[in-house]
């Protein structure tokens, strides 16, 4: 009885080695555009973009890692473009009429390109703007970029890709 029992988890586990993949997770890595660098540093502040570049990497990492795309391989993207729902608190502290209250329609623009294990690369461009007004003003500052980047890492995760223009 004691060697079935034995046998059996040594197939088991046996199996399940065999059946994992070499590796699951792909490395992303998360740039800030020149252009968008200075538009930080002058008008919507450094911190806010780093916050973003940071939440771009964690959508697209968790994405690759529950559907397995691109596992092994790496994903170098550019953060070219934002643009806010409201003003940010670097916009604020320098123009003193400005209201938080204020809103517009905001999204993301992000490149780069995708790189198999096998060497293969992807270019990738993205690109997403709220093209409606009415939902805005119920929206915080970064909601439309937020939104973008969950799109981008649903869409490439599900083995969209795009290919860049």
């Amino acid at each position: 009885m004691r060697l079935l029992i034995a046998s059996a988890i040594a197939v088991l586990t046996a199996g399940s080695a065999a059946a994992a993949p070499f590796s699951t997770v792909a490395s992303v890595d998360v740039q800030i555009g020149p252009e968008l660098q200075k538009k930080a540093v002058e008008d919507l502040g450094e911190k806010d973009i780093q916050r973003l570049a940071a939440e771009l990497r964690r959508d697209v990492l968790r994405e690759l890692e529950r559907t397995g795309v691109l596992a092994g391989g790496r994903m170098e993207l550019v953060l070219t473009d934002v643009k806010p729902n409201r003003p940010t608190m670097r916009q604020l502290g320098k123009k003193p009429g400005l209201s938080y209250e204020s809103f517009g329609i905001g999204g993301a623009t992000v490149d780069g390109q995708a790189v198999s294990v096998e060497g293969e690369v992807t270019p990738i461009h993205f690109q997403w703007y709220e093209s409606d007004i009415r939902e805005a003003w119920r929206k915080p500052t970064w909601a439309d970029a937020n939104y973008a980047f969950d799109r981008f890492a649903y869409r490439f995760g599900r083995g969209e890709t795009y290919a860049a223009r």
